[in-house]
């Protein structure tokens, strides 16, 4: 079900979340720390200490979608560094759904236009 998102915006909550918030709880914090509509077409991705479960927030537009999903085995790769809502892309989502860091050293980058002559 969280394949179906990927059109979507996508913001991870950088760092540690307490998974035991609901609703109220997580759109508070997109929109008093993260300063984001909670109500935008977009999802926002948090995870706890233990990084085997997500919890996942989506308005759609008569009201909100709560998602938990936790792995039976693996750990989900999740920036910890900064406390901010990071966006990404549609393949860095892929990513993180299969088990994989959102920065693969090895995938291609976009790189900027190139003039040539």
């Amino acid at each position: 079900m969280l394949s179906d998102f990927s059109g979507s915006k996508v913001y991870l909550a950088c760092g540690y979340t307490d998974l035991r918030r609901g609703i109220d709880g997580l759109a508070t914090i997109i929109e008093q720390q993260f300063r984001l509509d909670p109500c935008s077409d977009a999802l926002f991705l948090f995870c706890g200490r233990r990084t085997d479960r997500i919890k996942a927030l989506y308005w759609e537009g008569d009201g909100f979608l709560l998602l938990y999903k936790r792995l039976e085995k693996g750990k989900f790769q999740w920036p910890r560094s900064e406390n901010e809502a990071l966006g990404i892309t549609a393949q860095q989502y892929r990513w993180l759904m299969e088990g994989l860091s959102i920065q693969q050293p090895k995938a291609h980058r976009k790189m900027e236009k190139i003039k040539f002559g």
